[in-house]
């Protein structure tokens, strides 16, 4: 049994739902898509109270099942107007679940800033946030754990949050209490600012009650066994995600100065932003290459960055991070790279919006490429909340538009990932219609060679990954095991089962992650959105990439109508 909970702001009243069974299990995107199609958000404005924001966690959550810890952060998006589901990984998932709390929604707006505190009696609180305001997220992490310990999880609104930047994500705490894992994308974090909630303090305790605890268990090792005979997770726990920017600079797909090249590095040089190098240089300076973000996952794939000095500079430094702050901006320097990475964590923002914005301004003339003091300067600003600082914090699509630039990197005003869509096509279709904006989390296929393919071949890839993506994110699950999870339903269904007493087969998976396409679908129609919408900005089809001197070859239409004749045939 769980406990679901709806918070209404302005009187501060809670309302508790019991849930059981299937309610635990439909959970996370799901969940939010659900809720929100249901409750009308669709026409609701993005940035007020009328918009509710969701948080939700899986099933196994407050476990050490590995990988299945991830939070759920869901809302309009206040960046796009679509249906956005933002997750992260992380403790405050964890935390809900060893406090029996599914999830809860967050109603209207206080009056004042405030604290809410989920305690291990059951009790919610409300507490004055006055002390917190205008602090970096890691000073307001120190401050809150001096007032309630170490053994809480924080959901933090940044600075940019408070000033309802579009920029701003929520920052969760990871498993070091650092405030350093982000539900970052479509502004949630600025919704959270509408809201007026600075923080969310949830107890840690210890697991929750399991139906058959003893096969539960049996299930979480037998789990973690596969994750680390996985060939895939090998390399996440070796290199990191940063392992991509290997691979996409040797195809030519990487982000390199605001998408006017796929590859930073010429012939045989190295990519000093790449896994490999950073590894290398993570050893000599004594960091930390296997870092869990999640307690009990085993696949590890953060990391701790340091100076030539040893003294800890960011963590983690993540492949989206290197694409769009890194090589998106000119930068080619580890250093400069997690300096900037660092101050965006401490304002709480993404670093995909982030850089794709900077890699605008730069493509305006108001800085070059490459140079390190302009990105700081844009990211004080930023913090102090300027005139400049606050337009900045707006998002890609709104600068761009400001400063007249006509290369714009967005799909529903959204920054595109670090995935050039001219190249990685398979990610390029999902970035293009997913409802979520140009998000390659909803669908990720980057090594599929696509020469030749038809549309409906990358677009039969597409959706088969979005269902599956959309499946985990409804979980709890990191997609970084899907090599695993994808192929054991049978153990995950039997798994879930035992914990909550369920009577799911292998099929649930899939029929899971269609149905939540199809929520998230239907709200984005509600909302306003067209075929036109999915469309790629004019430069991709219109300039070939060097060095594969690829456009793009599919648009918006071409690309529902195939996706609408996968669906009449997958039915």
């Amino acid at each position: 049994m769980r406990r679901y909970l709806d918070i209404d702001l302005g009187t501060r009243r809670v309302e508790e739902r019991e849930w059981s069974g299937d309610d635990i299990v439909n959970a996370g995107r799901h969940f939010i898509a659900k809720t929100l199609l249901e409750c009308g958000a669709a026409k609701a404005d993005p940035m007020s109270g009328d918009n509710p924001l969701i948080f939700s966690a899986g099933p196994f959550a407050g476990t050490n099942f590995s990988n299945a810890n991830r939070i759920s952060v869901g809302c309009r998006s206040p960046l796009t107007g679509g249906v956005k589901e933002a997750n992260a990984g992380g403790t405050f998932g964890v935390a809900l679940g060893q406090l029996h709390i599914a999830g809860l929604t967050l109603h209207g707006a206080c009056e004042d800033w405030t604290l809410i505190h989920l305690a291990k009696d059951g009790s919610v609180s409300f507490h004055d946030a006055g002390e917190f305001m205008g602090l970096g997220n890691f000073e307001a992490a120190e401050r809150l754990h001096e007032r309630y310990g170490k053994k809480v999880s924080l959901a933090l609104c940044g600075p940019v949050g408070e000033y309802r930047g579009l920029l701003a994500g929520i920052a969760i705490s990871d498993a070091d209490r650092r405030p350093s894992r982000l539900a970052a994308r479509g502004g949630v974090g600025a919704l959270m600012g509408v809201k007026k909630v600075k923080a969310i303090v949830a107890e840690l305790n210890r697991m929750p009650n399991l139906l058959e605890r003893k096969k539960v268990m049996g299930a979480i090792k037998e789990y973690g066994r596969k994750l680390r005979d996985d060939d895939l997770v090998a390399v996440y726990k070796n290199v990191g995600t940063a392992s991509m920017a290997d691979f996409t600079n040797y195809i030519g797909a990487l982000p390199v100065r605001n998408f006017s090249a796929g590859r930073l590095t010429e012939g045989d040089e190295r990519l000093e932003l790449g896994g490999e190098h950073l590894r290398e240089l993570s050893r000599e300076r004594g960091g930390m290459n296997a870092h869990a973000c999640m307690p009990g996952c085993v696949i590890e794939c953060s990391n701790v960055f340091v100076d030539a000095e040893g003294n800890e500079v960011v963590s983690p430094v993540e492949y989206e991070t290197i694409g769009l702050m890194g090589s998106n901006c000119g930068l080619s320097d580890p250093d400069e790279l997690a300096r900037v990475n660092a101050e965006a964590n401490d304002l709480g923002i993404d670093t995909i919006e982030t850089g794709a914005t900077i890699g605008v301004l730069m493509e305006a003339g108001l800085g070059k490429f490459g140079d390190f003091a302009f990105m700081l300067e844009v990211l004080d600003e930023i913090r102090r909340g300027t005139d400049a600082g606050r337009i900045y914090a707006q998002g890609t699509a709104r600068v761009g538009a400001h400063f007249g630039v006509e290369r714009i990197p967005v799909i529903k005003k959204q920054a595109i990932s670090a995935y050039d869509p001219r190249v990685i096509e398979v990610t390029g279709i999902t970035m293009m219609v997913t409802a979520q904006g140009a998000d390659h989390t909803a669908g990720n296929v980057p090594r599929m060679n696509t020469d030749g393919k038809s549309t409906d071949e990358i677009v039969d890839a597409s959706m088969e990954a979005q269902v599956v993506m959309a499946a985990a994110d409804s979980l709890g699950f990191c997609i970084f095991g899907r090599g695993v999870t994808n192929t054991h339903l049978d153990m995950i269904a039997t798994a879930i089962n035992d914990a909550v007493g369920t009577s799911l087969d292998a099929s649930f998976f899939h029929a899971l992650g269609r149905e939540t396409l199809k929520l998230e679908a239907e709200f984005n129609s509600q909302a306003g959105f067209t075929v036109q919408d999915d469309e790629l900005p004019a430069f991709f089809y219109d300039e070939a990439l060097p060095p594969s001197d690829r456009a793009a070859r599919f648009h918006s239409e071409e690309v529902r109508a195939s996706v609408e004749r996968w669906w009449a045939e997958s039915a």
